[in-house]
């Protein structure tokens, strides 16, 4: 047996101030794009701004259904959007940010499993890293790729 351990790193900023002005701005887009939450059931309003490498900001937010799990979270309905889109374009960063009943929560919410493995779907497909950017009112933290957030992706597998 050998013990192994993984280390994350990522940058945390108590505001947004904090952060170049790209981030700043990608930040202001998925705050706005909660606006877009269809969330009736758990009044948990998620927006996702993902910066295309050719400039262009794509807004997703998430999309819930009576019939669970029939919704979209708000990162992948960007994601997916994206590449329907721009195929061919490379995502640079994605923010995400999550409030509950309207309010930003205070700690940065995280995306579930499936959102980080369609993250890593696509880092691997443009083969370069996306950044994530979870936002939160006390504290946003900033990760320099998907691997931070997923360590064992699951990409090992070949399809015949």
């Amino acid at each position: 047996m050998a013990e192994k351990q993984i280390t994350i790193n990522y940058q945390e900023f108590s505001s947004p101030d904090q952060m170049s002005a790209q981030d700043q701005e990608l930040v202001r887009a998925a705050l706005e794009a909660q606006k877009g939450s269809y969330s009736p059931y758990s009044q948990f309003q998620v927006g996702a701004a993902l910066l295309l490498a050719n400039g262009m900001v794509v807004k997703g937010a998430n999309q819930e259904n009576i019939a669970y799990p029939s919704g979209l979270c708000a990162e992948r309905s960007a994601m997916f959007w994206a590449g329907a889109n721009y195929p061919d374009v490379p995502f640079n960063t994605l923010a995400i940010a999550g409030s509950d009943h309207g309010v930003l929560c205070e700690s940065p919410a995280s995306p579930c499993g499936s959102c980080r493995q369609v993250m890593a779907e696509y880092q691997k497909k443009h083969n370069r890293p996306l950044k994530i950017i979870l936002v939160g009112s006390k504290r946003i933290r900033k990760f320099a790729c998907v691997d931070d957030l997923l360590p064992f992706i699951f990409d090992s597998l070949t399809l015949h």
